[in-house]
């Protein structure tokens, strides 16, 4: 398990089962949704106080690694 993987967490009980970030009630939804809104990551940390700068790499990470699946074709 690399070091992102580390932070994103999954738990049924918190957020509805989405993943946040280490634990926290901050999804990685979030931290996404405000990147696209045209945040920067100084900005993000300053409106999440408890996130850290790794937190928002490992959003990324997961964010690209969900949507890097193989495609097969027929």
């Amino acid at each position: 398990m690399t070091d992102w993987q580390k932070r994103i967490t999954i738990n049924p009980e918190q957020c509805g089962g989405r993943p946040c970030i280490r634990g926290l009630r901050i999804r990685v939804i979030d931290i996404l949704d405000l990147l696209a809104a045209g945040l920067s990551s100084e900005e993000i940390l300053d409106e999440l106080p408890d996130l850290e700068k790794d937190d928002i790499q490992a959003a990324l990470k997961y964010a690209s690694r969900k949507l890097d699946h193989p495609v097969i074709a027929a």
